[in-house]
């Protein structure tokens, strides 16, 4: 879908109240499609996937990656770069004794990430989804507090309500974020891990929203529609010892 992505991005930063970029992502098949996007960044040293999301949302840069340009299987499998999902990566023998206590755990972790199937493509550009140079993007990403996130979420659910379940697989949390944004073509909310708070520069109130683009349109209304009815973010606290009856009565007229 092509849009102007622009003006999504001002309405989405209005409505949020963001304080970094709306980003994109994109998978290529052919690494020369991603390296002739124009001005396209290419690492000079060697990152985590964290840091690259990092260097498009908090920086504004569109970077362009290949397997080599990431420091180990472990980021490229979520996006299925490299051929890294092998069967010592399933082990989950490099997280034994660092992040699950025996080697069942590891792979059993491994198991439950989301991630997008090896073999298909090469290279993987993100950056601002503003700007246009992904466009259209696979899935596009943005962090904010979970006061944000909730108004996003109750935007979503304005018309054609869904429960939404989401999964925390804890470190390698990028798998229920982009991993399964990618995978299951759905949104898809998520607690960043350590990896994303130390190497991708993640602040402690943040949470991380992948979705395909579309979904941004259907909140962007939802919210709006909200807003309408005086619910609008951030939400202004009415105070724990007030008379709860004539703040609910703005909302719920029927309760005057």
């Amino acid at each position: 879908m092509s849009q102007d992505w622009s003006a999504v991005v001002a309405e989405l930063q209005n409505l949020l109240k963001l304080r970094s970029h709306v980003f994109a992502m994109k998978l290529f098949e052919n690494r020369a499609d991603m390296e002739a996007i124009d001005r396209i960044r290419r690492p000079q040293n060697v990152h985590t996937l964290d840091q690259v999301v990092g260097q498009a949302s908090r920086l504004g840069w569109t970077v362009g990656i290949t397997a080599e340009n990431l420091v180990g299987d472990q980021c490229r499998a979520v996006v299925g770069l490299g051929n890294a999902k092998t069967d010592t990566w399933y082990s989950g023998q490099h997280m034994k004794g660092v992040w699950f206590s025996t080697l069942d755990d590891s792979s059993a972790h491994q198991k439950a990430m989301n991630c997008v199937p090896d073999g298909r493509y090469d290279a993987l550009a993100v950056g601002p989804l503003a700007s246009g140079k992904l466009d259209p993007p696979d899935i596009a990403l943005f962090y904010a507090t979970p006061g944000a996130m909730i108004y996003f979420i109750n935007g979503l659910q304005w018309s054609g309500y869904k429960r939404f379940d989401w999964s925390v697989v804890g470190e390698s949390a990028c798998a229920d974020s982009w991993g399964r944004a990618l995978t299951t073509r759905t949104p898809s909310l998520s607690i960043p891990c350590f990896a994303e708070r130390r190497y991708g520069a993640v602040l402690d109130e943040e949470m991380l929203m992948a979705t395909p683009p579309e979904y941004l349109l259907k909140a962007i209304e939802g919210m709006k529609a909200l807003a309408k009815n005086g619910f609008r973010y951030p939400f202004p606290q009415y105070g724990v010892q007030q008379d709860v009856r004539a703040g609910m009565a703005v909302s719920y007229p029927d309760r005057k």
